[in-house]
């Protein structure tokens, strides 16, 4: 190889600059090339755009602190890791660890690394060689099993001697909207289900006057909202409770970002009405060309007519009428969700130690954390299970 060859091949590779982005404001003035660079990535979802993680951390930062990596290709940005950090107990010390901003309650999926198709390998080189030296232990929840830079980060870390561990934590089931039609779709069900949805939603059409609604305004919004919080709420008071709308933070949450679903077009809000009254509510989104279903509410006295069901399907009705793509369910294999879907999408929890004995610490720490819950669990329904068989 002559050296003028190896001179070109040196200036063709990418030079990138990179930076934390530490100070909330920066982060708040980041949205416009968020969204640019989010619309230019592999990961582009709902979870991962500017209005879901500002306004996360707007309502649940407390206690963290902001570490979005940015990978910047002269002025252009071209990656995004974005990634707060916490702390994490080493035996008796408490370390810094690295996760994704989102984490928690709230119901993040599909989190990852925001990166510019047209330079990802290059970026997520860039991107793995500068989190090793960190030296953080770094713990990446709810991300696709088969996540570009889930895999390019664990095999950069692990020619360096960090220990990483893939663990399938949860399944998104979702809907294929490609048949076309709602009736085609509706054909593609099991019977036994196709048969109890026609014949609860002719019941209602028959004997109530049905309203399905969907929000336009910002008046409509903030009732439609109060009022699906209120169902959910009432509906589990008798289970133990719902940690969905649990405290006035996922409360001020879902307001906030509600808000800004409805300016870009994205919230699918909407209640049932029954002879005037609110019988279910429905809070999802369309992003691009997918519909998330994020969370319901029913009220109980029309629990004997499914209106559950009921509006779910005809959600996903207007979801095939809108033209979408997919369906998705996300986090959860209840039951009742997979009536409607037959593919399901598994989520990974990566944990990625550093060599070392602080690193060795927080690894085995971590898996007696694990074990502890897993016990605690077993022990708390050990009772329940006694009981059921009792009264079988």
């Amino acid at each position: 190889m002559t050296s003028a060859t190896l001179e070109l091949m040196q200036a063709s590779e990418p030079e990138f600059t990179i930076e934390i982005v530490e100070n909330p404001a920066d982060f708040a003035a980041m949205r416009d090339e968020w969204s640019k660079l989010l619309a230019a990535s592999r990961s582009d979802s709902l979870f991962l755009t500017w209005e879901w993680l500002h306004t996360w951390w707007s309502h649940f930062g407390d206690g963290k602190r902001l570490f979005l990596v940015t990978v910047r290709s002269g002025e252009d940005l071209v990656a995004i890791a974005p990634l707060i950090m916490t702390r994490a107990w080493a035996g008796p010390f408490a370390v810094p660890m690295l996760e994704f901003a989102g984490t928690g309650t709230i119901g993040s999926d599909y989190l990852d690394f925001i990166i510019d198709s047209a330079c990802e390998a290059a970026a997520l080189e860039a991107l793995s060689d500068f989190l090793a030296d960190t030296g953080f232990s770094i713990r990446l929840q709810r991300m696709k099993k088969a996540s570009a830079a889930a895999i390019a980060l664990s095999q950069r870390l692990a020619d360096r001697g960090w220990e990483c561990l893939e663990v399938e934590t949860d399944v998104c089931p979702y809907i294929d909207l490609s048949v076309g039609s709602w009736e085609a779709y509706l054909s593609s069900l099991g019977s036994r289900h196709r048969y109890n949805f026609k014949r609860r939603l002719r019941f209602l059409d028959k004997n109530h006057t049905l309203r399905l609604e969907y929000v336009e305004s910002e008046s409509e919004r903030c009732e439609a909202l109060t009022q699906l919080v209120n169902l959910h709420l009432r509906r589990w008071q008798s289970r133990g409770g719902s940690d969905a709308f649990n405290d006035l933070r996922a409360l001020a949450f879902h307001d906030e970002l509600s808000r800004l679903a409805r300016e870009r077009g994205w919230l699918r809000l909407c209640v049932l009405e029954l002879d005037g009254r609110a019988a279910a509510a429905f809070y999802g989104f369309r992003y691009g060309r997918t519909f998330h279903f994020y969370q319901s509410g029913f009220d109980q006295a029309f629990s004997r007519h499914s209106v559950g069901l009921v509006t779910l399907g005809l959600t996903i009705k207007n979801a095939i009428e809108e033209g979408g793509v997919e369906y998705d369910l996300l986090h959860g294999s209840e039951g009742y969700k997979f009536l409607w879907a037959t593919q399901a999408r598994p989520l990974v929890r990566i944990e990625l130690y550093p060599p070392g004995r602080l690193g060795r610490m927080h690894r085995n720490t971590a898996r007696m954390t694990t074990a502890a819950k897993k016990l605690a669990r077993r022990v708390l329904q050990a009772p329940i299970r006694s009981v059921a068989m009792t009264r079988e």
